[in-house]
């Protein structure tokens, strides 16, 4: 859980990396990102239907981020926190095989990301939302 937090507050962070970029489309991108490693899991399971859902799952994270880098930004905390969700999903179900230890991790970075994110729009931090 302590890598999920400093996942959480790198993710959170990112933006600083690429200052040519809106923060909003780097965290957009960020999502899709973490969305997309679902679709990966869904490969190594090898199941049909396991596939198709994490595709699908992983296509509403995209269309989420999309709206979001133009939209406002608590569209990007709602969508961390909502991949924290699924995150929560898959380790009680275990939906995926093979993830036993991956969907704690990654919704301890989701959450985190997703309340520091929140702090910043609450703040009414101007950084490109």
């Amino acid at each position: 859980m302590a890598w999920g937090v400093l996942g959480g507050i790198l993710q959170a962070a990112s933006p600083l990396a690429f200052p040519w970029l809106q923060p909003s489309t780097v965290h957009g991108m960020g999502l899709v990102l973490i969305a997309a490693v679902y679709i990966g899991f869904g490969v190594a399971d090898g199941r049909t239907e396991v596939l198709a859902v994490e595709t699908g799952v992983a296509a509403a994270f995209v269309g989420v981020a999309a709206v979001a880098v133009t939209g406002s930004g608590w569209l990007l905390v709602a969508g961390l926190a909502g991949h924290g969700l699924k995150d929560l999903w898959q380790h009680r179900t275990g939906f995926v095989a093979n993830t036993r230890w991956w969907p704690p991790f990654c919704a301890t970075v989701d959450f985190v990301a997703a309340a520091l994110l929140a702090v910043v729009v609450l703040a009414d931090l101007r950084v490109g939302w």
